[in-house]
């Protein structure tokens, strides 16, 4: 995983999250407004949406805050790991509107209601300008931070489902097909559906203390008994600490012959897990062959 690029301070990226706050938050409301007026329930849901993002936002700029507190005595692993709770919180309320906005348009396919095309149109092209600006402003971020790649989606969908709405609103102008904006409704709902149900499952590994997506474990372990004096390793555990250092648990047995060498043998797994798997915090455990775990399993502490 990467890091947060140097070109671009918290503060500087902070100031971007507030100004995409208020400008969906504006959105949401003249959408709403707009859609109720207008009788356009793919309009609604495009306003649902940015709620969603709105809130989203929230969310993603509290936890940014919080994640840059030092570590204390009731959390000695930091907050870091805030940024992903945030993330699972606007996954699952992606996945939550996606459902919903489908229940919706299925009841409004059945019997379509009258629209009115102008005001799909024009409050459409405002919320594709507010999506765009919104999606420009966390493109940057997104490469960084699973927190803000969750967002930069969000607003994704959220331009992508305004063009949707612009192009149901002229069908409806041009041929007054309503069947249109419900049908859009669905489909924006699955797209949703999609990016949510894709996203949240690497969410939801790093929260359960499971390895590294980038990281090969049982490649890790085949190079650890690959260095001179080490003959197993056992009850490993690699987790993700928070989005960008992963961390390392092993027992290693020592030969006896290099036992008085166990110091070297530490530096030397410690540059390995660095150079070949970027994992810079490791916590090992030294055994003497005489005084080893029998049968210990490979992972976890069995």
């Amino acid at each position: 995983m990467g890091h947060e690029h140097d070109d671009m301070s918290p503060e500087s990226k902070d100031k971007r999250v507030a100004i995409a706050i208020w400008a969906n938050a504006i959105l949401t409301l003249a959408q709403i407004a707009g859609g109720i007026f207008a009788g356009s329930l793919a309009l609604i849901a495009d306003a649902l949406h940015n709620f969603s993002d709105m809130a989203s936002l929230v969310i993603a700029f509290a936890a940014r805050k919080i994640s840059r507190r030092p570590a204390d005595a009731s959390m000695t692993f930091g907050y870091k790991r805030i940024e992903v709770v945030a993330a699972l919180i606007n996954y699952t309320t992606l996945i939550i509107v996606g459902f919903y906005l489908i229940y919706e348009g299925g009841m409004r396919l059945i019997d379509p209601p009258q629209i009115k095309g102008w005001w799909v149109v024009w409050l459409g092209a405002i919320a594709l300008a507010v999506d765009t600006l919104t999606a420009l402003l966390t493109y940057s971020m997104q490469k960084d931070s699973v927190n803000i790649r969750a967002l930069f989606l969000h607003n994704l969908s959220d331009a992508l489902a305004s063009v949707a709405v612009i192009t149901g609103g002229a069908l409806i102008l041009l041929y007054d097909l309503r069947w249109v904006d419900p049908a859009i409704t669905i489909g924006i709902a699955g797209y949703i559906l999609y990016l949510g149900l894709t996203e949240i499952g690497g969410t939801i590994k790093t929260l359960m203390l499971g390895s590294p997506l980038n990281i090969d474990t049982d490649a890790v372990i085949l190079a650890l008994k690959g260095i001179d004096g080490v003959i197993d390793v056992h009850h490993v555990h690699c987790w993700q600490m928070d989005e960008h250092e992963a961390s390392l648990d092993a027992h290693v047995v020592i030969d006896t012959g290099a036992w008085d060498q166990f110091e070297d043998i530490k530096h030397r797994i410690k540059m390995v897990l660095q150079a070949d798997f970027a994992i810079r915090h490791s916590t090992l455990e030294f055994e003497h062959p005489d005084h080893r775990h029998r049968d210990a399993e490979i992972y976890g502490h069995g």
